[in-house]
């Protein structure tokens, strides 16, 4: 008690610059911990840990991109695994950067909701957690910040898809198109076989071709992104391996099955993210040699040879030839969107109508959060606390 007393006479002696020193001087931090005892119950034969006064929450994801990330919400949320949750999505501000962290406030049953979480991981929901318990202005602050991003993406759209410049629209496309490749149930299994979602390389060349190619043939462009979605989720897979098709003779490549009388059965599997036939792509490549429109207006990449070859098509040419497949059907159908793409899938005489109802489901979706990202005119959401009001 003296050696305090006597420091601080020393301290006042030496006046202000005492002071200063004194606060200023590295000390020892004093912990002062608080008890976080769980309670532990027994319901039946399951037991029930919980801590009071507490609220359970655990990081899922994280991104750097906030329009990729607010996408991923949305998907997270909709799952049945995270039903009764309620999903979070917060950032923190660190350097200049924004940090994008998706969140869940799970039940306050610390072995429940970690069974929950781990299942979500082993099923490929999720690649990871971290889990906590916070107090209630924590979890409220977390509030908060979800609700700056659903106020900010669903605004009344402000811009029209069809309003959009070509660079908006490859941009918002590339995050859309790598969003659903990796939210493609193959990739969720992780099986030995499951296709690769979109690198961000393969994202940025894919959108700039959707944009080009819808540009060339007047497409909309919504819907096309609808088809490419529902045929393989934007990635270069093959497809339909056992389908196979009667025709008089084989063609170049054609693997034959049966023959029978003038007729031959080969198989006819779809390959590429357009999930193209071989004799469609035969039929199209009809199309594209018949069609007058300038092709050198397409960069070399999208221009198909005037020899096909069903086994060496460049996948980029690819989505050239299903642009002109659907504005051929386009054609057909005198503009009927519906039945246009109903029959991309069934064909001129038989259009699949619950084919068209899940392209439109996704051209809907696809318009909407790209006219919603518009509206923030390049800013992030993340900067925008003015959006909805203080609580």
């Amino acid at each position: 008690m003296r050696a305090i007393w006597a420091g601080l006479v020393f301290l006042l002696l030496l006046g202000p610059a005492g002071w200063v020193a004194y606060r200023v001087w590295p000390r020892p931090l004093v912990i002062r911990p608080v008890a976080l005892i769980p309670v532990c119950e027994q319901s039946g034969a399951r037991s029930i840990v919980t801590w009071p006064n507490r609220f359970l929450v655990a990081s899922i994801a994280r991104y750097d991109d906030e329009l990729y990330a607010y996408l991923m919400f949305t998907y997270l949320r909709g799952s049945p695994a995270f039903q009764n949750a309620e999903m979070l999505l917060t950032f923190r501000k660190s350097s200049g950067a924004i940090d994008y962290v998706i969140q869940v406030r799970l039940a306050n049953d610390l072995l429940s909701s970690l069974d929950l979480l781990a299942r979500a991981k082993a099923g490929g929901l999720i690649s990871d957690y971290e889990w906590r318990f916070v107090y209630i202005d924590t979890y409220r602050a977390l509030q908060y910040q979800t609700g700056i991003f659903e106020t900010a993406y669903n605004r009344p759209s402000q811009r029209s898809l069809e309003t959009l410049t070509r660079p908006e629209l490859a941009d918002y496309i590339q995050r859309f198109v790598a969003f659903k490749s990796a939210t493609d149930r193959r990739v969720r299994a992780s099986a030995g076989a499951a296709p690769k979602p979109l690198t961000p390389p393969q994202a940025s060349e894919l959108a700039d071709d959707i944009v080009t190619v819808s540009d060339f043939y007047s497409l909309p462009l919504d819907f096309f992104l609808g088809i490419g979605a529902m045929e393989n989720n934007y990635m270069d897979v093959t497809g339909d391996l056992s389908h196979a098709v009667w025709k008089r003779r084989a063609g170049r490549g054609d693997v034959v099955l049966k023959r029978r009388r003038r007729k031959v059965l080969v198989l006819d599997q779809a390959s590429g993210i357009w999930q193209i036939t071989r004799e469609t792509l035969r039929y199209a490549h009809k199309l594209y040699l018949k069609d007058t429109r300038d092709y050198s207006l397409l960069p070399p990449n999208l221009r198909p040879a005037r020899e096909l070859n069903p086994d060496e098509v460049n996948p980029q040419v690819l989505t050239t030839y299903a642009g002109l497949l659907f504005r051929d059907l386009l054609d057909r159908f005198h503009g009927d969107v519906a039945s246009a793409v109903g029959a991309y899938n069934g064909g001129p005489g038989n259009p699949n109508p619950r084919y068209e109802e899940g392209v439109r489901l996704v051209a809907e979706y696809a318009r909407r959060i790209m006219e919603d990202a518009a509206a923030l005119d390049g800013r992030p959401a993340a900067a925008m606390d003015f959006l909805i009001p203080e609580q």
